[in-house]
């Protein structure tokens, strides 16, 4: 039918091992005639990683080669814990013409059915960013209203006069932060209005 890549993760826990993911998949595969044309396994990196330090990142570059059709992994979660991750990542696929299978929910995003399931997922993921924003919102206006300095603490007239002398100098801005106790971003925040 079409080639297929597998993805198994487990997390750090020792007990666990991706082969009864791959076993299942495999034989799901071969159920639906598929070729499984490449298999990317996951043991013991966090999921709270980067892309690029899991097989993640090689996956979705070999999905940009057209290496496969279709990306098969048991379980939402063992592609990522957080729903955005997922949405954009399935976003990405399917710019790349790559569906994905989802075992346990049955989820086929290379079908109608597939997708109008995934776009409610994504749905629900938006209203969920939109609900968090709303109340980070409504909580920076209470702590306004009881009088509470939001943002970064200022930085002294004294500090900022020293950063001045030290960038008029020519000193690094790695020796300016160590001597200031300041964050690289005030340095560079002080040197561009110097510039400007």
């Amino acid at each position: 039918m079409g080639c297929v890549a597998l993805y198994a993760r487990v997390s750090t826990n020792k007990d666990q091992s991706v082969e009864t993911q791959l076993f299942a998949l495999r034989d799901w595969a071969v159920a639906r005639g598929h070729e499984v044309v490449a298999e990317y396994t996951d043991e013991g990196i966090s999921g709270a990683k980067g892309r690029d330090k899991r097989p993640l990142d090689a996956m979705m570059k070999d999905a940009a080669r057209g290496k496969f059709d279709m990306v098969a992994a048991t379980a939402l979660d063992r592609l990522g814990r957080s729903l955005q991750h997922l949405v954009g990542m399935v976003a990405e696929l399917d710019a790349l013409r790559v569906g994905l299978f989802v075992q346990n929910m049955a989820l086929d995003t290379s079908t109608p059915v597939g997708r109008l399931m995934f776009n409610m997922v994504g749905a629900f993921a938006e209203f969920e960013r939109g609900l968090i924003r709303e109340r980070t919102l409504l909580g920076l206006e209470r702590a306004r209203r009881r009088g509470s300095r939001l943002g970064r603490p200022k930085v002294g007239p004294t500090t900022e006069r020293q950063i001045v002398a030290l960038l008029e100098a020519k000193t690094p801005v790695n020796r300016i932060v160590r001597q200031t106790g300041v964050g690289v971003s005030v340095v560079y925040r002080i040197k561009k209005a110097m510039a400007a």
